[in-house]
């Protein structure tokens, strides 16, 4: 059986829960809800998300929820939208990216509602993803960050990854300017 084929066949739970939080797969007909929320967080998540550079319209948002559905069914990508279940509020989003079926291998993504930032929501939400990657068989779950998001990198710290290096001038930030990498890891 070829390595996406296993992957394709294997049973992936579209929600997971943890003591505050319901990660639900990121699905058509979620726009509107994560509209909002990256409306009211468009000005920290500019700083760190290429994606972020304009106003997303509800259409883009709409947009982005089918391309993670189809990029699910692919294999591809993971996504999951973050509600609180004490009032079901969208408070973040991430998942399982930048997939290697073959080793296999996770990088763990997220961002959190800038409402519901620093109650460790995005460590909870982190922890299950990496639950979830090790179920799926992972060798290797990652995380990377921009060496100056002091948060991002607190989440992966909290969540027991270990700080692997940092990879001088490894990319472009959000404004074009030369960045660090952050690369953490946990290994299985």
């Amino acid at each position: 059986m070829t390595v996406i084929l296993h992957a394709l066949l294997l049973d992936v739970p579209e929600e997971l829960r943890t003591e505050r939080l319901v990660l639900r797969a990121t699905r058509a007909g979620q726009g509107t809800v994560v509209n909002r929320a990256v409306t009211e967080s468009f000005g920290e998540l500019r700083s760190w998300m290429p994606w972020s550079q304009r106003a997303q319209s509800l259409e883009d948002s709409e947009a982005h929820c089918r391309e993670a559905q189809a990029k699910w069914h692919s294999r591809e990508m993971l996504d999951f939208c973050f509600f609180a279940k004490r009032d079901g509020a969208l408070i973040g989003k991430g998942g399982l990216h930048t997939i290697d079926w073959k080793l296999p291998k996770f990088e763990v993504g997220y961002w959190i509602r800038s409402s519901c930032a620093r109650r460790g929501m995005g460590t909870e939400a982190t922890l299950a993803l990496v639950e979830l990657a090790r179920t799926l068989g992972a060798r290797r779950v990652e995380i990377t960050a921009d060496a100056r998001n002091a948060a991002s990198r607190r989440v992966a710290e909290k969540s027991g990854f270990a700080l692997e290096g940092i990879l001088r001038q490894s990319r472009r930030d959000t404004s074009g300017e030369r960045a660090d990498t952050c690369m953490y890891a946990r290994t299985f």
